[in-house]
């Protein structure tokens, strides 16, 4: 039988996590992983010793492999000496206290498939979310909030539709699913009681359902009866609870200005400032998602655009959980679904050009929390077509971010229609490396 885990199974380096998604996929290229070879490379065509036996995208097959060098320029930033892009000088700012891994690895070259499988450990729908797996696992630290909460928001250009799948619970218990909070005068949809409703009629409603849904659980001993009550009380907690943490204009002037939030708007900025006070209120997993990475042409104008969206903030959001002291058991995550091809697609040259789906090797950042700081993993070859140096597949991130949240990723399992399921299924290893 299962039954809900209440604690980690080893001391804990992290007690949240804030999961700061790129959903489209930037490019690795123009952000993380200089490659001075395929700028010299620029237009023709890459070696035939590294795309012989390929199959590359469909986009790609007919046509020749002309090498795309990134046109932004890179410096060394920090004590740790990280390599990163002109586009984010925030972040440059701040690399002594991040780890980067340039050698992640999926199979995975289709949004949604890959999505799935960064999100769920599986490339196919149905599996329970991370952080749904985590809120089994661990629980809430405060019951007027949810343990998993998702904040969304959307880039300026194309953005690939985001399905809540990707936050669901699936066959872990609904309470564990994701809840989707919004900025503004209603921070969640069909939470505010009718018109008419005092709140004491509230509380005496709840009151009554809990006895019915009592009585109704001992004779059908459906589990569902208590996710529901326990739905219906949280949602009574969060009329109060969710308005006042995500409430910006308590913030002050000078923290507003860090983050580059303004009150009321819907952007990646304030969902990183609503990040850090759901997590200084006890939110366990605190899943971003900013959409509209997809560049296959014109990446040298959107990607710019993007990384000017997201640079500020997100160093910004270091900063302050250290400040207060929040970052030593916050670990926050950055990246997207897969990386971009170091071949060109759109056009060669100038504002045309731009990259596709690539699977092969790609980069993520993670912070605080245990992680390793200043550490640089993996490396790719001199053109970024493949991993030569400590590939990280995507279940090796899983399973460490879990160790870091004192979970065993073998032991944290589910059974569900006659076999146990984890999130890391048949899988992982943990990344020792970016360990402290």
């Amino acid at each position: 039988m299962n039954v809900e885990r209440s604690g980690p199974h080893f001391p804990p380096r992290a007690r949240r996590v804030i999961y700061l998604f790129q959903a489209g996929a930037p490019s690795q290229f123009e952000l993380f992983d200089d490659k001075p070879v395929l700028r010299e490379f620029d237009g023709r065509p890459l070696p035939a010793s590294l795309t012989r036996g390929v199959t590359v995208n469909d986009q790609l097959r007919d046509r020749k492999l002309l090498a795309a060098g990134a046109p932004f320029g890179f410096r060394r930033h920090g004590d740790c000496g990280h390599e990163l892009s002109e586009l984010l000088p925030n972040l440059g700012a701040v690399a002594d206290r991040i780890a980067i891994v340039r050698s992640m690895q999926t199979e995975q070259l289709n949004h949604d498939p890959a999505l799935n499988l960064m999100q769920t450990g599986h490339p196919a729908a149905g599996r329970p979310s991370l952080g749904a797996w985590v809120g089994h696992a661990l629980g809430s630290s405060n019951r007027k909030l949810p343990a998993f909460a998702v904040l969304v928001s959307r880039g300026r250009w194309f953005s690939n539709p985001l399905n809540a799948r990707l936050w669901g619970s699936a066959f872990l218990s609904g309470r564990h699913q994701g809840i989707e909070l919004r900025s503004g005068s209603d921070p969640v949809l069909f939470l505010r009681d009718p018109e008419g409703i005092a709140r004491e009629q509230r509380a005496a409603q709840l009151a009554t359902q809990r006895e019915l849904h009592a009585l109704h659980c001992a004779r059908s001993g459906d589990p569902e009866c208590s996710t529901r009550m326990a739905a219906q009380e949280l949602a009574y907690e969060m009329q109060a609870s969710v308005p006042e943490a995500l409430d910006l204009t308590r913030e002050s002037p000078a923290t507003l200005a860090l983050y580059g939030a303004k009150p009321g708007q819907s952007s990646f900025a304030n969902n990183c400032l609503m990040a850090r006070r759901l997590a200084e209120r006890g939110v366990r997993f605190i899943q971003l998602y900013h959409k509209g990475w997809d560049h296959h042409y014109q990446l040298p104008k959107t990607l710019t655009a993007m990384s000017r969206e997201v640079d500020r903030a997100s160093a910004a959001l270091l900063v302050d959980l250290e400040r207060r002291g929040l970052l030593h058991d916050t670990l926050v995550v950055w990246g997207g679904e897969f990386g971009r091809t170091p071949m060109n697609q759109g056009g060669q040259g100038g504002d045309r050009y731009g990259r596709d789906h690539w699977g092969k090797a790609f980069s993520v950042w993670l912070a605080g929390g245990g992680v390793r700081a200043g550490a640089a993993i993996g490396r790719t070859d001199d053109f970024g077509f493949d991993v030569v140096e400590r590939p990280v597949p995507v279940h090796d991130l899983h399973a460490t971010m879990l160790h870091l949240l004192g979970l065993d990723h073998e032991r944290l399992t589910f059974r569900h229609q006659g076999r146990d399921f984890r999130l890391t299924d048949v899988a992982g290893e943990v990344v020792a490396e970016l360990i402290a």
